[in-house]
């Protein structure tokens, strides 16, 4: 089975790309046969962000990225939104992508399920 999960919404101030995060990388911890795909869409592309500071005992996006990836899912972001942000490739954490809404729309039609937050 491949599950889609696109995120939207920014890294912090809201908890829906952290929870979209959660689920994702409990699907991998719970079914390693499972393909797991990350969509970043809008604001959620800074999630991908390398270096990320938070405080201590708060949630860091860039490590549950890293956990993800750790266990084979697979991290894309929108190039446009990324433009739009002037967020660049290398600012990007190591294993993620810029891509595009034709890859998007692969993806989709690819998976057994698609989930967005």
């Amino acid at each position: 089975m491949n599950i889609l999960f696109v995120l939207n919404d920014p890294p912090y101030g809201t908890e829906r790309s952290y929870n979209g995060l959660r689920l994702a990388s409990n699907v991998l911890k719970k079914s390693e046969s499972t393909g797991v795909s990350v969509f970043l869409l809008g604001d959620a592309v800074s999630v991908a962000k390398n270096n990320q500071q938070t405080p201590n005992g708060y949630y860091n996006l860039e490590r549950m990225l890293k956990g993800l990836l750790s266990h084979g899912g697979k991290v894309l972001l929108c190039g446009t939104c990324m433009d739009a942000r002037g967020l660049r490739q290398e600012e990007l954490l190591e294993g993620c992508r810029r891509s595009s809404l034709d890859e998007l729309t692969d993806a989709t039609l690819a998976a057994d399920k698609v989930l967005v937050f």
